[in-house]
């Protein structure tokens, strides 16, 4: 592989992963309180409407991006009141999370966009100029010419592990994930810390939105996020529910999908409906493989009432 091919290569993976670890840090925030979001799919694309939406009416990206993390913050908290407040079942309320997203930003895309009619452009996220290090033979170009969003997902990746690890809030965080009757009894107000693992969550899924919309493509269409959202879920599992296996898994699924669009291009004799399904098998078989060697949080997807609900 030539140096040329390798950095194209490389570059494009890294671009596509950078959607997945966003959106999977945010499932990975929400898992650890307790909350399973299946409607992770539909945050991501509400996400990226909302991107472009900000970024077309408020006349630069920033605006752009601004409103793909207030919004999904908002769906986030909504989320919360459906699952924590009420109780409700979080697969359920995630299914429909997803068919709602759909349908929204299908109205809304066409109303607010004209989707359809034109095809309308938005500034794309910046990219920082880096003058030694885009230099360097090989890498260089590949790690150092991304756009913001990419440095602030992986530098996401240690402050997250910090966080969650290294701090009292990280580890209030932990117990209500994996006993909230325990951590209820000593005090903690369970509700509020899952209500902010889901604006958490709901906000790092409309950055992902427009990592998609802002940062590759610089315009939204229907159902762009085309299942990344489910596999941001598949890799909080394959990462074993950690930081840095996280990344790991979402670079591993971005580089599946830039593998498979490179293949395409080079007019290789494979069908393309096979390579198109490449990342979504690799999904399969990743789930397949370790779903059944990790442990999730113990309370994970389970509605817990508060002891002074309980008792009023």
């Amino acid at each position: 592989m030539g140096e040329e091919l390798w950095i194209s290569y490389v570059g494009a993976a890294i671009r596509l992963s950078i959607p997945l670890l966003l959106a999977a840090i945010g499932v990975l925030f929400m898992s650890k309180s307790g909350i399973l979001n299946i409607g992770m799919e539909g945050m991501v694309l509400i996400g990226a409407l909302a991107g472009v939406v900000g970024a077309y009416y408020g006349g630069n990206v920033w605006a752009g991006l601004a409103a793909g993390a207030l919004v999904c913050g908002l769906v986030g908290i909504i989320y919360a009141f459906l699952t924590v407040t009420t109780g409700a079942d979080q697969v359920i309320i995630g299914t429909a999370l997803n068919l709602l997203g759909l349908g929204l930003t299908t109205v809304f895309g066409r109303s607010l966009l004209g989707m359809g009619s034109e095809t309308i452009q938005v500034d794309a996220v910046p990219v920082p100029h880096i003058p030694l290090l885009q230099n360097i033979p090989w890498i260089g170009p590949a790690l150092f010419e991304q756009n913001l969003l990419a440095y602030l997902a992986f530098l996401l990746v240690p402050i997250t592990s910090v966080v969650l690890y290294r701090t009292r809030w990280g580890l209030t965080v932990r117990a209500v994930g994996e006993n909230p009757l325990a951590t209820d009894t000593l005090g903690v107000r369970v509700h509020r810390v899952r209500y902010t693992c889901c604006l958490i969550g709901g906000m790092l899924a409309g950055l992902a939105g427009c990592a998609l919309s802002l940062g590759i493509l610089n315009q939204f269409t229907e159902n762009m996020v085309a299942g990344r959202g489910f596999i941001a879920l598949s890799a909080v599992i394959f990462g074993r529910w950690t930081p840095a296996g996280t990344m790991g898994a979402s670079l591993l699924f971005g580089g599946a999908d830039a593998l498979q669009l490179r293949i395409q291009s080079f007019g290789i004799e494979i069908p393309y409906q096979f390579m198109l399904m490449f990342p979504y098998i690799l999904t399969m078989l990743a789930l397949a493989w370790f779903s059944g060697k990790a442990r999730q949080p113990a309370a994970t997807g389970k509605p817990y009432k508060s002891a002074a609900n309980r008792h009023a």
